[in-house]
């Protein structure tokens, strides 16, 4: 039973296709000024997502793995300076033949931090160091609030089409600084309330990241971006994503291996190091990008980077978690086991 359990899809991963092709097909409802007004939805549901975030944001949960400098300076350095440079590094080699908003779309996703649930759920079922995961995960989501619109400010400065920093770092403070600041200052009264409810928050986020999903691919449609494109814009997405989550998770990998990390920092290192947020790059480009008709083509190399990274690391955390256990995990085990044989004795007797 657990293991059919473990093979049901999430449904968030059939959902998000379908809202995209739901909006390809039907994109009246989430026009921007149209009859729903969908475009408030899009827009404020942003403070609800991050109001969540700092409402089920444990502190706690993040001081052990806080010592691992060596860790989370290679994570971090990983998420933020390799992803991008491989993307520019592409753009020199392939400006002739890439169009600029697919790179755009792409300089976006590098410049994502990494995913706070999948990393850490990943590093676990790896047998990977959980607490500096849960550390670094979160620290780069809280970096990405800052560095992701810093980064596309100074990508889109140099590409000759200035994004307005200013106005976008004010929005980013009053709809995603300011409402994680009081979900973590309303932690203490609904902790209890938001752990009885973790179900329903999770989704609530979910809904909400649909939502713009829908719009922005609605508004996309409506201005003619998609249909300006030749469907082989698909396949360069799909390759692209591949080539770039292949080659940072081996760099970061090499990396942790030649400067003498064992196997279990390695693994949370490059696990999160190689992961981008879909769930924090949605609310971000909405805010950065607002309602620009180029929006859904930027979000596409995120969408399917979230598919492609979840598949390929659960199948590399798979074979990693099926290695034999090492002497320190497995008197870890028994101690841990211990507690548990102790209570079924007692009730035995």
């Amino acid at each position: 039973m657990s293991k059919a359990r473990r093979a049901k899809p999430d449904w968030f991963m059939i959902a998000l296709p379908l809202v995209a092709l739901a909006a390809c097909l039907w994109p009246t409802p989430g026009l921007t000024g149209g009859p729903l007004h969908w475009d408030w939805i899009s827009t404020y549901g942003v403070s609800v997502v991050f109001f969540l975030y700092g409402l089920t944001l444990a502190p706690e949960k993040m001081r052990a793995g806080a010592s691992h400098w060596r860790l989370h300076l290679v994570a971090t350095a990983g998420t933020f300076i390799l992803f991008p440079a491989l993307v520019l590094g592409v753009g020199e080699l392939g400006e002739d033949w890439i169009q600029p908003d697919l790179l755009l779309g792409f300089f976006f996703l590098a410049a994502l931090p990494s995913t706070i649930s999948s990393s850490v759920a990943m590093t676990s079922l790896a047998r990977g160091n959980l607490p500096a995961a849960i550390f670094n995960a979160t620290l780069s989501s809280l970096l990405g609030v800052a560095v992701t619109p810093l980064l596309m400010a100074w990508y889109t400065h140099n590409q000759g089409a200035p994004m307005p920093i200013g106005p976008v770092l004010l929005k980013v403070v009053l709809l995603v600084v300011v409402p994680i600041i009081v979900g973590q200052l309303v932690r203490p009264l609904l902790s209890a309330w938001a752990n009885r409810n973790y179900a329903r928050i999770k989704m609530t986020d979910r809904v909400i990241i649909l939502a713009i999903v829908y719009g922005s691919f609605a508004d996309s449609m409506a201005s003619g971006i998609w249909s300006q494109q030749d469907p082989i814009v698909l396949v360069e997405i799909v390759g692209g994503v591949v080539l770039l989550f292949g080659i940072a998770f081996a760099v970061i990998w090499g990396v942790c291996r030649l400067i003498g990390f064992d196997l279990p920092d390695t693994i949370a290192a490059t696990f999160c190091g190689s992961k981008k947020s879909l769930a924090t790059g949605v609310p971000l480009a909405r805010l950065m990008f607002g309602t620009s008709p180029q929006l859904g083509l930027v979000l596409a190399p995120v969408m399917v980077f979230h598919f492609f990274q979840l598949m390929a690391v659960s199948v590399i955390a798979g074979r990693l978690a099926a290695r034999p256990l090492t002497d320190a995990e497995a008197r870890a085990a028994r101690k841990k086991e211990e507690p548990a044989r102790d209570r079924r004795t007692a009730r035995a007797a």
